[in-house]
């Protein structure tokens, strides 16, 4: 009797089946649903995106891991693509975070060598953790795992403070250590990402946050550079947020939302996409 794949085994499916892997970044079941409508085979949680938009706070490290765990349940209960999460440093037990992860039905985490407090991977003055230190990390999440497909990879920020040789380094220990694919974190250039996958024997992954350090490299740059994962944390997230802004500032200064109207979703689409008419 043949048992469906783990969330685990279709992220790297996905990844196996587009180079280099588009992940979109979704706040919230309905956006998984909206991402998902528009083809991408992953989705990813970002940590700044439950700080920022769940809970109305700066991405520092003051959610915890019950916290992230909500959103992950209402994605992964509406939404069938695997989930890609971000888990921040940890906590205080990185084994116990993964196995809540997995349970609650994500496909992969991704932990980062900065200090608990951390910040923005894309904001100056981050402070990292000494190697040894994100070693014992990367092992703790990797005994968490509930199998072999679930996938562990491990953040490194260091190439802002430390150059792009030393996070180099550091991702080869982490790789070591046992971390499945390593996400790069804020590097500058094509050819930076060309060291980082020279060097490292794992899929990589690029960051393409707006308004960050990394340039809003095409796919094709992406792929010529060796980059297995392109990943878009909040970017509908943003022009949401600033469409949303936009309305509330119209309604209250006109009295009215007839001016902003045609720019929002009609009810009959947003029913198509809930499968609202559908037949059980």
């Amino acid at each position: 009797m043949s048992t469906a794949p783990t969330p685990g085994a279709n992220f790297r499916a996905a990844l196996a089946a587009e180079n280099p892997l588009q992940i979109a970044g979704a706040i919230n079941a309905y956006a998984g649903l909206l991402a998902q409508r528009a083809g991408f085979r992953a989705l990813y949680l970002s940590g700044a995106g439950v700080a920022n938009h769940s809970y109305g706070i700066p991405d520092i490290g003051d959610t915890t891991l019950a916290d992230v765990l909500i959103d992950v349940q209402r994605l992964t209960r509406r939404v069938s693509l695997p989930l890609l999460v971000d888990i921040d440093t940890g906590w205080d037990d990185p084994a116990a975070a993964v196995r809540a992860m997995a349970a609650a039905g994500a496909a992969a985490v991704h932990i980062e060598d900065q200090v608990p407090a951390k910040l923005c991977g894309h904001l100056p003055g981050k402070q990292i953790v000494p190697i040894a230190e994100m070693v014992a990390r990367v092992k703790a999440a990797v005994s968490g795992k509930p199998s072999s497909d679930f996938v562990v990879m491990a953040r490194t920020d260091a190439a802002a403070n430390e150059g792009v040789t030393a996070a180099i380094i550091r991702a080869q220990a982490y790789v070591t250590a046992g971390a499945d694919m390593i996400f790069a974190e804020a590097l500058h250039t094509l050819d930076d990402y060309r060291a980082f996958t020279a060097a490292v024997k794992v899929s990589v992954l690029a960051n393409l946050t707006e308004f960050g350090q990394t340039p809003y490299f095409t796919l094709e740059e992406l792929r010529s550079a060796g980059i297995a994962m392109a990943l878009y944390p909040l970017s509908a997230s943003r022009a949401a947020a600033a469409a949303s802004r936009d309305v509330y500032t119209a309604i209250r200064r006109e009295g009215t939302q007839a001016s902003v109207a045609g720019r929002m979703q009609t009810r009959a689409d947003l029913y198509d996409i809930l499968g609202y008419n559908q037949k059980t």
